[in-house]
């Protein structure tokens, strides 16, 4: 209950109101209680039947800043034809939504909207739905210490905006336009913020736009089956975020498709060459310390997770990620970045000949599965993980245009490579790691595993090990990356806690290292017991 109230602090001594579906107007009930209209009288003790009671004539919130809004199990149709949308207008029906949440006084007395449920793990979320292609349900632009939880946010169509298939297409210019919405949260100028147990999915155009932000916290959120990307940080002007962005279990995917209603089956996903997107995350140029934890980038139609456009100060961890199935890079990462314990798997090619796929750009800018982009003077590191791929490279390291001195320091050890069939030229094989500049980066490179991988001029080190790890299944579809008894990664690695601090004293998968007498290479420590399916 306390990691409860400190993520959620109670603001006891703040007004709540509720809604739910057997409430009743605003003239009918005050909203004040969690309670059904009795059916009869005005200004009851009862909820409002639809967040757009919260607002008056105006489209303005009668909410105030640290009061919460409480929503019930439902579905809450959100634009044109909703209940109390006098204050939109048909011509511009793009703007019937939610306006901007009201700031919180202070990060310990946050404004909050909260789904039915949201302290008892939010089984039953209500769904809030766009219709009449609205730009987005809910607005943080401007907003400062705000709590938003237990929401599904979606809209009922399976309608992409601009698609190249015109039978997916969605209607813009004529009414009515159908039960689509553009996107699902948009935020900007925007500071201590949580958003936590959410489902964002389906929408014409992307989850989340978002830029200028500080000490956001994102927690246990899906983005997936958007039309054209998950998570958009290339907002309009200036998008430079700051202070610490932290995202824990954190899951992108499926963002370039269309996503059907009801069903929620994935189909004509599409990217750039066919004039779509794609990105699971991108971002313009951007600032702030970016923790990446526990999280999932998988079946996006470009990259997985792209911070290459991240600059100094920045600095990036990500730990206990997978990556895989992104038709791009899977993670590419600029200036000082920690990589740790990650299962990276750069099957780019996934959507190839798919029956959901319309057109998508196998293995766009080569496939690699990790990319490093250096700016001057950093440091970037990739340990105890494990990279498989089908792209021209497992790795690369590149300088950007800051321009490298040779005080760039490249540190990668513990770790699993995999190499395979290149899925562009089936004649070559994947390469182990290329950098743009060799011999100008200090490097630590050491302790890895090296299997099926061309090497290049980056060659292997005194420690490194040139045969099969022994993995429980290598093919790159239906990867795993766990070892078998018999595996050389086993008990080989770097000591917890060296290469100054970098090797983890767990795995992936929280086990604890080493569990024998030393650490496992590779993003898996194995448990001392012999797994039943070792050949």
């Amino acid at each position: 209950m306390l990691i409860w109230l400190l993520l959620f602090p109670s603001n006891e001594d703040t007004v709540t109101y509720y809604v739910r579906m057997d409430g009743g107007t605003a003239d009918q009930c005050t909203g004040l209680k969690d309670a059904p209209y009795p059916g009869s009288g005005t200004n009851q003790p009862c909820a409002w039947s639809h967040p757009f009671w919260a607002l008056n004539s105006n489209g303005e919130w009668k909410i105030q800043g640290g009061e919460t809004l409480v929503i019930g199990s439902g579905s809450y149709r959100m634009g044109i034809g909703a209940p109390n949308t006098d204050w939109c207008e048909a011509d511009w029906s793009y703007d019937c939504h939610l306006p901007p949440m009201p700031s919180g006084p202070s990060p310990a007395n946050p404004t909050r909207i909260l789904g039915v449920g949201w302290i008892q793990g939010c089984a039953d979320p209500p769904e809030l739905w766009g219709a009449e292609r609205p730009w987005r349900i809910l607005s943080l632009a401007g907003t400062d210490n705000a709590v938003v939880a237990c929401l599904e946010l979606t809209d009922h169509s399976g309608c992409v905006e601009f698609h190249a298939n015109p039978a997916i297409r969605c209607e813009r210019d004529t009414p009515p336009f159908g039960n689509w919405a553009a996107s699902g949260v948009s935020a900007s100028d925007s500071s201590n913020v949580t958003l936590k147990n959410l489902n964002i999915h389906g929408f014409a155009g992307g989850g989340i736009y978002a830029g200028r932000l500080t000490d956001w916290t994102v927690e246990n959120v899906r983005i997936a089956g958007n039309g054209w990307v998950g998570w958009d940080g290339d907002i309009h002007d200036d998008d430079t975020n700051a202070g610490t962005l932290t995202f824990k279990k954190w899951t992108v995917e499926w963002n370039g498709c269309a996503e059907s209603y009801p069903e929620e089956t994935m189909n004509n996903c599409w990217a750039q060459t066919a004039g779509g997107y794609g990105d699971g995350v991108g971002t313009g140029e951007t600032g702030g310390n970016w923790v990446i934890e526990d999280s999932i980038f998988r079946y996006n139609t470009s990259d997985g997770l792209d911070l290459l456009y991240t600059r100094p100060p920045s600095q990036i961890v990500i730990r206990r990620t997978r990556a895989y199935g992104n038709a791009g890079n899977q993670i590419k990462v600029n200036g000082p970045s920690r990589i740790e314990n990650s299962l990276i798997r750069s099957d780019c090619g996934f959507f190839n000949e798919k029956p959901f796929t319309y057109h998508v750009d196998d293995c766009r800018a080569g496939g690699a599965a990790l990319a490093f982009s250096l700016s001057q003077g950093s440091a970037v590191s990739l340990v105890n993980s494990t990279v498989t791929g089908q792209g021209d490279c497992l790795l690369t390291a590149t300088c950007d245009e800051s321009g490298c001195n040779g005080s760039e320091t490249v540190t990668i050890q513990n770790n699993i490579f995999i190499g395979n069939q290149e899925f562009m030229d089936p004649s070559d094989a994947t390469c182990y790691i290329w950098f743009d500049q060799v011999n100008v980066y200090n490097t630590q490179m050491d302790y890895n595993v090296v299997y099926r991988a061309k090497i290049g001029e980056v060659g292997l080190s005194g420690n490194d090990l040139s045969q099969d790890p022994q993995v429980m299944d290598d093919t790159l579809e239906t990867f795993d990356g766990h070892l078998k008894a018999a595996s050389p990664a086993i008990e080989s690695g770097v000591a917890v806690g060296g290469l100054g601090g970098l090797i983890p004293d767990h795995d992936l998968e929280g086990v604890s290292r080493p569990q024998g007498a030393g650490v496992d290479r590779g993003a898996y420590e194995r448990v001392n017991f012999p797994a039943p399916d070792d050949g």
